[in-house]
Parts: structure tokens; C-alpha cells; sequence
């Protein structure tokens, strides 16, 4: 197993350092990874998260669709955590050069990171589907059954459900980043959600760091694993 002084020693040896992230990354802000289906969604929900979170059942249950997902998406109280806080402060230091996530929570950005990809959109940003007028999520949060723009439109979340393809524009940033990098820091992440798993084959740089609390498939392949919480790792970085 490596060890942080070795984490360490790439750390301040790299100054184009990429990280990828998953729900791993904000489940220590008390953020659920809502995919798994435990005993609390079977109890309260008809169908399993995955469905829920489609195209084809916003657009065929969408008041259903709202009760799930203000009820376990909009976590909107919830503060970033050592991890988030330690990636800003690499950035600052000039050492990262892009955060990638797979998060929809915002909480980078609340922690002071500039430059963000988010691969499946945010909760943070909501638009009429008649007239794109922006809509807070708070504004969500706070109406009831569907929420509705004063022109009539439904209000949609910018957030990419499954059987929606991911932003152009955002892939391509990330990627650039990933090609560009010479530290590549997965963290928080199965890397069984395509297609941002497959992101991870862009990187041809020198240290691939893996931190998950389960085993991966790159973990063989990867310079650095470590099985542990992303943010008590990156807390003992110092910079």
C-alpha cells in the first residue's frame, strides 16, 4: 500500500496535477452516493434510483421525478469537506490545474475552486424548458409537485440524467486537461460509471493516483493506491 509521505513527494514534484472525482468526494459532507438502493428508497419510492433519474422518467413522471429529487439531491445545507477545501488550496498554490467531477453538489466551487468540470451538470443551475430562464435551486427546493417559470414552461435541472449525453463543451475542457496533465488523482469513484470512466485512458502522463475505499479495476495498473477517505487523505497534504 503506498504511503502519504509518497503521495507527498509527487505532490510537490508536479505543478500540472489533474483530479477526478466521484460521490466518494462529497460523502464526507454527508452526501449520500444516491445510486445505491438500500432499505430507506424501497420503502418510500416505487422505482429504483436509476430509473428515477432518466430522461424518459422526468418526461413521463416528472412530479414523481421532483419528489425524489428534492427529497435526496438538493442537499443544499451540506459545507465541502477536507477534500474540497485541500484542492482549492492546490490550485491557489499553482499545482492544480483542473478539478473533474462527476458531482452535481457544487460544493468545489463553494470551497474556492476556479476551474471545475462538472461531467453531469449541477443542482445549482435549473432552466424553463420553454423559455431558459435560470431558476435558483433554492427556488426548487422551496416549490411544490412541478416546478413551473412564470411563462408556463417546466423547470429542469441542469443536470445530466441517465439517457442524456454529457456537455460537449465540458468533455472537451476535461479532456484537454487530462491530456495536459502530468499527476492524475483519482478519487471517490468505482470507475464503472461510463462514460466519464473512460475519461481515464486520456492520461498519459507520469503518477496515476487511485484513493477509493474500494478496490478498482485500475488499481493494478494505477502508480499509487490507497483504500482510504478521500478528504482524511488529502488533509494530511501539506503545501
Amino acid at each position: 500500500m503506498s504511503t502519504v509521505d509518497e503521495l507527498q513527494k509527487v505532490i510537490d514534484e508536479s505543478e500540472r496535477i489533474v483530479f477526478f472525482g466521484g460521490a466518494g468526494v462529497s460523502t464526507e459532507s454527508g452526501i449520500p452516493d444516491f445510486r445505491s438502493v438500500d432499505g430507506l428508497y424501497n420503502q418510500k419510492y416505487d422505482y429504483p434510483p436509476e430509473e428515477i433519474l432518466s430522461h424518459t422518467f422526468f418526461k413521463n413522471h416528472t412530479e414523481e421525478f421532483y419528489r425524489f429529487y428534492r427529497d435526496k439531491m438538493l442537499c443544499l445545507d451540506k459545507k465541502p469537506n477536507n477534500a474540497h477545501l485541500k484542492l482549492a488550496e492546490l490550485e491557489r498554490a499553482g499545482k492544480l490545474s483542473a478539478v473533474i467531477t462527476q458531482n452535481i453538489d457544487g460544493l468545489h466551487q463553494a470551497a474556492g475552486s476556479k476551474t471545475v468540470y462538472e461531467l453531469h451538470g449541477s443542482v445549482l443551475r435549473n432552466y424553463c424548458m420553454k423559455c431558459h430562464k435560470f431558476h435558483s435551486a433554492e427556488f426548487i427546493k422551496q416549490s411544490s409537485g412541478v416546478p413551473y417559470c412564470e411563462c408556463g414552461g417546466i423547470i429542469k435541472p441542469d443536470v445530466v440524467l441517465y439517457e442524456e449525453g454529457l456537455d460537449d463543451k465540458t468533455v472537451s475542457g476535461a479532456l484537454n486537461a487530462i491530456q495536459n496533465a502530468e499527476t492524475m488523482i483519482i478519487a471517490g469513484t468505482s470507475l464503472t460509471v461510463y462514460p466519464a470512466a473512460g475519461f481515464v485512458r486520456y492520461f498519459s502522463g507520469n503518477n496515476l493516483i487511485l484513493i477509493n475505499r474500494d478496490t478498482t479495476p485500475l488499481d493494478n495498473s494505477a502508480d499509487m493506491v490507497f483504500h482510504e477517505k478521500v478528504g482524511e487523505l488529502l488533509s494530511k497534504i501539506k503545501i
